[in-house]
C-alpha cells in the first residue's frame, strides 16, 4: 500500500479521543511510509489527519471540489492540493490515488463516501482494502445495522466481510494488508433468500 484515501469529519466531534486518533492515523501512516490522500481541509479531523501526516514528514494530497474552497477551508500545507469540479470527481480522483480506505468518524459525507467505495468494490469496480477505525465504538450500530442487511436478504454474508473494522490502528493496517477481495456475485437470487 503506497497510498490510503481516509475519509472522515469536517467537524472535531464530542470527545478528545477522535482528534487524538485521527493525527494518530496521521502518524502511523508516516511510519508506515504510507502517503495520505484526503478531501483536501484544514478543519475537523480531516485536517487532524493531514497535520499528523505533514508534521511527521509524510506525503498528504488533499482533493476538494472548488465549491468547498471557502466552505472546508483548502489546507495550505500540503504536498499538493488537487481542485476538482463535483463530488463524484473528488471521490473518483481520490480512487485513483490510493490502494485502499479508512473511515474515521463523521458525518453523512463520510458514510457516502465510505459506502460509495464498498459498493464499487461489490460491484467488482476494484478490489482496494475498505476499513473502517472503530474509534470509541463509532460504527458500532451501523456495523448492527450491515448484520440486518445480511439477515433481511439485501446483502450477502461475503460482501458484509469486505468492510475491515477495527479499533486499533496496527491491527486495521495489518489486517488491510492481507485483505483479498471476495470472489462473489452481488446479486442474491430470491430462491436464496
Amino acid at each position: 500500500m503506497k497510498r490510503l484515501t481516509v475519509f472522515c469529519g469536517s467537524s472535531f466531534g464530542a470527545e478528545p479521543i477522535y482528534e487524538d486518533q485521527a493525527y494518530a492515523l496521521g502518524k502511523k501512516l508516516v511510519e508506515e511510509k504510507i502517503g495520505l490522500v484526503y478531501g483536501g481541509a484544514i478543519s475537523g479531523l480531516m485536517g487532524v489527519v493531514a497535520n499528523g501526516v505533514m508534521e511527521n514528514g509524510g506525503e498528504a494530497i488533499g482533493v476538494l471540489p472548488h465549491f468547498l474552497k471557502g466552505k472546508e477551508i483548502a489546507h495550505q500545507n500540503l504536498t499538493d492540493l488537487i481542485l476538482v469540479e463535483t463530488m463524484h470527481e473528488r471521490k473518483t480522483k481520490m480512487n485513483e490515488l490510493s490502494d485502499g480506505v479508512i473511515a474515521l468518524p463523521g458525518g453523512y459525507g463520510t458514510l457516502e463516501e465510505l459506502f460509495e467505495m464498498m459498493t464499487w468494490a461489490q460491484l467488482g469496480l476494484h478490489q482496494k482494502p475498505i476499513a473502517v477505525l472503530n474509534v470509541n465504538g463509532f460504527y458500532d450500530d451501523l456495523l448492527k445495522m450491515t448484520q440486518t442487511m445480511v439477515d433481511k436478504g439485501f446483502l450477502k454474508e461475503a460482501n458484509q466481510k469486505m468492510l475491515i473494522v477495527d479499533d486499533n490502528i496496527d491491527v486495521l493496517l495489518a489486517k488491510m494488508k492481507n485483505y483479498e477481495a471476495p470472489k462473489v456475485d452481488k446479486w442474491i437470487s430470491k430462491d436464496k433468500v
